[in-house]
């Protein structure tokens, strides 16, 4: 039995990022289910803010799955209250799409502050020193990305290239130490299930 996600993502690296994260919270909720997730609809955030845009890409992401799938939306909330637009963008997907279940998970800040949370788990990584260590809220800390160039061994760090890669590293149960990934963990759980559940 297959389970099928359509995913509403901002960036290129969230293209590859979001479904292998999807994948792995789905093997710990049960290793035997498989989920289908087909090329994530791709647009910049500035253009889903704009009304009718979000409500594009959900009808785009639910074509990919069909009558039978969910829709994810994973963005940056940046300088926005994830606890207040978050709600905002799912009322809007769930007015577009009613029939599917979906959830939005707004990363607070940046996607690489769940890295950061994680930190310790990332040692394993080739480029990262053995004494990594998560920064005090780091959820708080503006420019995630700065600060894991500032701490990875050969300065460099870019999404497109290596946030897969950290995906696959990192340690769930350290990542939740951040909210907004410990809520992106329980949405994304939940959405599985809802869908599991229709097949």
């Amino acid at each position: 039995m297959a389970v099928r996600i359509g995913c509403v993502v901002e960036g290129h690296g969230e293209v590859e990022s979001v479904p292998m994260l999807i994948r792995r919270i789905a093997q710990e909720l049960n290793p035997g289910l498989v989920v289908l997730i087909p090329h994530p609809v791709r647009i910049p955030k500035s253009k889903l803010l704009k009304q009718g845009e979000l409500e594009r890409a959900a009808q785009l992401a639910a074509l990919n799955v069909g009558r039978e799938g969910g829709i994810l939306v994973v963005l940056d909330s940046d300088e926005h209250c994830p606890a207040q637009l978050g709600p905002e963008l799912l009322e809007r997907v769930r007015v577009a799409r009613a029939d599917l279940p979906s959830a939005v998970v707004l990363a607070k800040r940046e996607f690489e502050s769940w890295f950061l949370a994680s930190a310790e788990s990332l040692r394993r990584q080739p480029r990262s020193p053995e004494d990594l260590e998560a920064p005090d809220q780091p959820e708080d800390i503006p420019g995630a990305k700065e600060w894991l160039r500032e701490h990875i061994r050969d300065g460099t760090y870019a999404s497109t290239v290596d946030q897969a890669s950290l995906v696959h590293s990192m340690d769930f149960t350290l990542a939740r130490r951040a909210a907004s990934f410990d809520k992106c963990y329980r949405d994304v759980t939940r959405l599985l299930q809802a869908v599991n559940e229709r097949d």
